[in-house]
């Protein structure tokens, strides 16, 4: 076992869970992370670094269990008694096709988006407007309990944003259903709700590679279990920040992000690769 193999899985399982749910973008900050301090090896390696989301997967799906929970349950019951109108069934559906454009697309352009620094950036930079003028022109005066089935495909449509590296996928989604006028704490909510069969299926087929490593078994454990409890916590931190306060710093901090990442291209300290 190698002890700073196991260190490094365990630093970037906290940049992954913190930086998941949050609308900053875990992608961005990985690839900045590993290139700025040249971890190239086993933990810097993509099909390692995707592997470790499996932490928030497991993080996402024990958080809201019992809205799962309840949501499979009621659809069965609307589906038993051709009840169309019931919450749960409308919440069910919406989730579903609003899955479907990202995994289609997401699979069609997934060698043709390249992951640089630069695309990072720029993308970084264009979330950031993008949430800004969310937050300025949303109404926010809609509940959990008004979503309809057009709200999960127009979020969903939001969500293949998030196949350009640095556009984040919780950012995308909080963004989409801003503008649809809900309020934060359900705008992020739903958007978490919708991510979860993308995040799941994503990371199944991206993360292939590293179960098949055996040397990697006890980093990889590692990596999951750390970013499962960063994930965990990063959701509950959120969802309690929005219920009083704006997604402004995150609008700022992207700003800055996305300026920094182009300085250390500018200067030579990332390659555009």
């Amino acid at each position: 076992m190698n002890l700073i193999d196991v260190f490094r899985a365990i630093v970037l399982g906290l940049v992954q869970g913190i930086t998941e749910f949050l609308p900053i973008s875990s992608t961005a900050h990985l690839l900045v992370f590993t290139k700025a301090f040249g971890w190239t090896d086993l933990v810097g390696q993509k099909y390692f670094v995707d592997a470790i989301q499996f932490g928030s997967v497991i993080a996402v799906v024990w958080y809201f269990w019992t809205d799962l929970t309840q949501i499979l349950t009621g659809s069965w019951t609307a589906f038993r008694q051709r009840h169309w109108d019931r919450e749960e069934w409308k919440l069910l559906i919406g989730i579903i096709v609003g899955t479907i454009p990202a995994l289609v697309v997401g699979f069609l352009i997934k060698d043709i988006v390249p992951e640089s620094p630069l695309v990072i950036a720029i993308m970084s930079i264009v979330m950031s407007l993008l949430l800004g003028l969310a937050e300025q022109i949303g109404t926010r005066k809609r509940g959990f309990d008004s979503l309809e089935i057009r709200d999960g495909i127009l979020v969903g449509l939001g969500q293949m944003i998030a196949l350009l590296p640095g556009a984040s996928r919780s950012g995308s989604t909080l963004t989409t259903a801003l503008f649809l006028g809900l309020e934060r704490q359900p705008a992020a909510r739903f958007s978490f709700l919708l991510g979860i069969p993308t995040l799941t299926i994503a990371t199944l087929y991206q993360s292939t590679k590293a179960f098949g490593n055996v040397d990697s078994v006890i980093a990889l454990l590692a990596g999951i279990i750390s970013t499962f409890i960063f994930s965990y916590l990063s959701i509950a931190w959120l969802l309690r920040y929005l219920q009083r306060r704006s997604n402004w710093v995150f609008v700022w901090y992207r700003l800055a992000f996305g300026a920094v990442v182009l300085l250390a291209i500018a200067f030579g300290r990332f390659q555009n690769v």
